[in-house]
């Protein structure tokens, strides 16, 4: 074997694909619902859009992403997240142009750079729904109450939604000053990385996973306490809402995310163990940042699939099996072949989930593999069955067989 699959990288079958497929069908039809268009943008954008909407003081940007130079001597990057890149096809095709709000969603490759754990891999995907032209907090409500059917419609139990205001650029400033002076006096106890960050954008500090940076934290001043009147009205009326439509939540003050361009409302759906499974919020300056010319609210969020699986299975949440075959058609004979593949043909046109043999097997080799794939009938073809024009199908559960011409197989299962 030449090679093996990359560090932090997964091969999707069997089993798993089974469940991403459920998962997505799911996502699909609650946007449908929601009246949410599907958006697919490139895997790889120019390394600007990140740096600019992302935030140069993030991870992100300064740890995680995959940037390389290409032929052309562009600096390109393999996008860490959705967002930016939905926002860059938002303005560049002219969708802010329509009547609005414009709704997205997404699945899509994220690529970040750091080690591997479990939910969290190098290449992982996200489930993405990006909601531009509203400075509503309904538009925030929306997104929750979709976020709440979709894990009820595959069966999590366990999610809280934790939400917080991190402000806007008007109160940031205000905010950021207090937060400096808090952090210069334990500059000494506070990780390089971070000493830098205070200095650049003070917030990023509070979203480090170092843990004698985390616990200095737990003191830092907190964005609630300095929010202007705009970001407290916004806040409570999205409060107001969510206890109106009787969905549970909690004010948590130490969600801020992870990435500069959120503003305002910031949520997390968390766990027993209270491990964030999904995140999102406001991003009132990122269509800006991308083009000055415009000003457009939006809010989103992403929820990584591989992370949702891991939660599934640690709650011990069975999907709905695959579909299970329905009829094995056995062939016995050279001469038997074709018309055993027409009867196979004809009923995979109609919809039903038929397998045959292809390895030239023996009788009894070709029920062994009937049985180990879970088929659920099976029926033998041989020159014997054509010349009666009729064969026996066997119910693989029960035993019984059923003899029938060969002309009724198909309607039989069709029914």
């Amino acid at each position: 074997m030449i090679t093996q699959r990359p560090k932090g990288t997964q091969d999707w079958y069997g089993a798993d694909i089974h469940k991403r497929t459920i998962i997505e069908a799911a996502a699909r039809k609650l946007c449908k619902a929601y009246n949410i268009k599907e958006i697919i943008t490139p895997a790889f954008e120019h390394t600007v859009l990140f740096q600019r909407g992302v935030g140069e003081t993030t991870d992100v940007v300064q740890k995680e992403m995959y940037t390389f130079e290409d032929k052309g001597h562009r600096s390109i990057t393999l996008k860490p997240e959705g967002t930016a890149g939905a926002a860059r096809a938002y303005l560049e095709n002219g969708l802010f142009a329509e009547s609005q709000p414009t709704k997205l969603f997404y699945f899509t490759q994220a690529f970040r750079y750091e080690n591997p754990q479990s939910g969290r891999l190098r290449q992982h995907h996200q489930f993405g729904v990006e909601f531009f032209g509203s400075a509503s907090p309904l538009a925030e409500v929306e997104l929750i109450t979709l976020l709440m059917e979709f894990m009820k419609e595959i069966g999590l139990a366990g999610a809280k939604l934790h939400i917080n205001s991190i402000g806007c650029k008007n109160c940031r400033k205000t905010y950021n000053d207090a937060l400096l002076t808090f952090l210069k006096q334990h500059e000494d106890h506070l990780c390089t990385t971070c000493k830098d960050r205070m200095q650049k954008n003070p917030l990023r500090v509070l979203d480090c996973k170092v843990p004698s940076c985390q616990e200095i934290v737990k003191d830092a001043p907190r964005t609630l306490e300095y929010l202007d009147d705009d970001c407290k009205s916004h806040f409570a009326e999205l409060q107001r809402l969510l206890t109106e439509l009787g969905i549970p939540y909690e004010v948590d003050t130490g969600i801020v995310r992870g990435l500069d361009y959120y503003t305002k409302t910031v949520f997390e759906f968390v766990n027993a163990e209270g491990f964030t499974l999904c995140g999102g919020g406001r991003y009132d300056g990122l269509i800006h940042e991308i083009d000055e010319k415009q000003d457009i609210p939006a809010v989103g969020f992403g929820f990584g699939i591989e992370r949702l699986i891991n939660e599934l299975e640690a709650e011990g949440v069975e999907l709905e099996p695959e579909a299970a075959v329905q009829l094995y058609v056995g062939i016995l004979g050279e001469e038997a072949k074709a018309s055993a593949y027409k009867l196979v043909h004809q009923l995979r046109n109609a919809g039903v989930i038929v397998e045959t043999d292809y390895m030239n097997r023996s009788v009894k080799a070709q029920m062994k593999y009937a049985n180990k794939i879970g088929a659920k009938n099976t029926v033998i073809i041989g020159a014997d069955e054509l010349a009666n024009n009729s064969a026996k199908v066997k119910n693989m559960e029960t035993g019984e067989q059923t003899e029938i011409s060969l002309g009724q197989i198909a309607e039989l299962f069709i029914k």
